[in-house]
């Protein structure tokens, strides 16, 4: 089980990571995101995160009906990715992109926050 929690905050951190340069590479206007693997790997990376939490989630016996942090979670990644669909392909203007894309970094943070604490409302 400690391996899937390592996967875990692993693909975490590089979804982060990934978010975050695809962001500043959309603000560039860079042809970088047009390469093939720059749309492939995120969703090898977000697919292996969401394995690995369902995975943990079994393994701990949670669920969103017992465990309102992890209910919490699940709608913030929710939200992240359909502001991640707005930053980095459905924004009609770079300035409502950027907002996006800004406000898919806070929400991010607080799905981090979520798990640590285990809470919510943080």
């Amino acid at each position: 089980m400690e391996l899937v929690k390592i996967i875990h905050v692993t693909c975490a951190l590089l979804s982060f990571i990934g978010f975050s340069i695809r962001g500043i590479l959309m603000m560039r206007e860079s042809v970088i995101m047009q390469m093939r693997w720059i749309r492939i790997v995120p969703h090898i990376v977000d697919t292996t995160l969401l394995v690995s939490a369902v995975w943990l989630a079994l393994q701990y016996g949670l669920s969103p009906g017992n465990s309102p942090w992890l209910l919490a979670k699940i709608i913030a990644l929710l939200v992240y990715i359909g502001l991640g669909f707005v930053a980095l392909r459905l924004g009609k203007t770079r300035r409502i992109r950027i907002m996006a894309w800004l406000a898919g970094l806070l929400v991010f943070a607080y799905i981090v926050a979520v798990a640590v604490t285990k809470s919510p409302t943080l």
